[in-house]
């Protein structure tokens, strides 16, 4: 069987979590926690929250989310680009998703001792929108709807929504790490592949949408 990074991240992953749906400490020692991360220095909190699940459904749907598009991207999308360097730069998508995607909660959070997130949503946004820059057109179906929405236009749904979510602080779902995540995997694959592969990923896109 090949190698596959998105796998060995969704074995670590559920190696975290499913022992912590049962287990409350544990899952307290893994929480993004931005006031014990401000005034007990914990800062490996910035990357287990995003090993950590609320429960079984929490982490199906973004585990299969993650395979869905992360497959692609590690084994054809980044290689198409950047060669051999496509592993570590899949690496750098999905750890820095993780990071990036936290940060303003961690700002704004860090005084707040009640405020704690866990999950890998950032993370699984920034490689759904990595493949969606590149691959626009891409069909993507949603729970409940037949008919397939093309991936540019899910994105703006998406982060349109989470937008508006984040700033109505609705539930208890992290809508600002689904943003900034989202973000993340725009701005890193346009980067990297203007910077490494010499190529304009928001031209492109433009000619395939339009």
């Amino acid at each position: 069987m090949e190698f596959s990074i998105t796998l060995l991240i969704i074995i670590i992953t559920c190696a975290f979590s499913i022992p912590a749906f049962q287990n409350a400490a544990l899952k307290e020692r893994l929480l993004f926690w931005p006031y014990r991360i401000a005034h007990n220095n914990e800062y490996y909190r910035f990357l287990s929250g995003g090993v950590a699940h609320a429960d079984g459904m929490h982490l199906i749907f973004n585990m299969v989310s993650l395979y869905s598009f992360g497959v692609a991207m590690e084994k054809f999308h980044y290689p198409s680009l950047f060669g051999d360097k496509a592993m570590m730069l899949y690496l750098l998508l999905y750890i820095g998703g993780i990071l990036v995607s936290v940060i303003p909660d961690y700002i704004k959070y860090r005084n707040i001792f009640g405020y704690r997130a866990l999950g890998a949503s950032g993370a699984v946004s920034a490689v759904i929108f990595a493949a969606i820059l590149i691959e626009p057109t891409t069909p993507i179906y949603l729970f409940l709807i037949p008919i397939p929405i093309p991936g540019y236009l899910f994105g703006l749904i998406f982060l349109g929504l989470s937008a508006y979510l984040a700033k109505r602080s609705s539930g208890n779902i992290g809508h600002n790490a689904h943003f900034w995540g989202s973000v993340y995997g725009l701005a890193f694959t346009f980067l990297a592949a203007w910077l490494l592969a010499g190529v304009n990923l928001f031209s492109r896109f433009i000619q395939l949408v339009f």
